[in-house]
């Protein structure tokens, strides 16, 4: 008879310390091996609710009375938590998590390298062309959500090659300040590719080294006394 191990994992103590800030968590069995990875805004509240008395289901219930330890990554933000999700996923295929890996039907984020201003998409299909590919997402609106920042984070265009081609004057993107408008020229060469490895080094996972290329660009325009460029920064 397998052992029910949830009753020596001490739940309780553990989430009485566990943060409120965006992360990952990751759940081990008593042999250490991994059963499930997940991602939350608030890493206390979604993972005290695998631990309620009433209203799993059946999948939930069998993974819970499994769990012999959680371990938990803390992120800055809840769609880099949704990238480490994607990425351990992969890396590890948990038996309890959808398998992504080499499905076709699961959605990505490509960078269109071909164009010589780069945009970025949601991607479903093959990944045969040589444009940049990110992923997989465990579905389309995690995809939308990761669009959404990096477009206020980084303003790279999202808009189609042939809008691009036809644009005379900036659109609304450029006016709510989520896109630099390279379609009009308002961008030059240079910056608009530092914002694209800013964007490829966020999706690669290097926060860190991202965090402190901007904090070298902030102090730097605040040398220079271009103050609202730093406070953009």
């Amino acid at each position: 008879m397998e052992e029910n191990t949830s009753e020596v994992f001490d739940h309780k103590s553990f989430l009485r310390n566990l943060t409120t800030r965006p992360g990952v968590y990751r759940m081990y069995d008593g042999e250490n091996s991994l059963l499930y990875v997940g991602k939350a805004k608030n890493l206390k509240n979604r993972v005290s609710s695998y631990f309620r008395s009433r209203g799993l289901n059946n999948k939930t219930v069998a993974l819970v009375s499994k769990i012999q330890s959680i371990e938990i990554a803390v992120t800055h933000s809840e769609t880099e938590a949704l990238l480490l999700e994607q990425t351990l996923i992969k890396q590890h295929r948990p038996p309890y998590n959808i398998l992504l890996l080499d499905d076709k039907s699961y959605p990505y984020l490509k960078l269109s390298t071909k164009h010589d201003w780069p945009g970025l998409y949601l991607h479903r299909g093959a990944r045969g062309s040589k444009d940049e590919f990110f992923g997989p997402f465990p579905s389309a609106s995690a995809v939308r959500e990761s669009l959404i920042l990096l477009q206020k984070a980084f303003r790279i265009r999202q808009c189609d090659d042939s809008v691009f081609s036809n644009r005379q004057k900036p659109c609304l993107q450029y006016q709510i300040k989520r896109c630099k408008a390279p379609c009009v020229g308002l961008v030059s060469d240079e910056e608009y590719e530092q914002d694209l490895e800013k964007t490829r080094a966020f999706l690669k996972g290097k926060s860190q080294e991202l965090i402190s290329t901007i904090e070298v660009d902030m102090d730097a325009a605040a040398e220079n006394y271009e103050y609202e460029r730093a406070a953009e920064f």
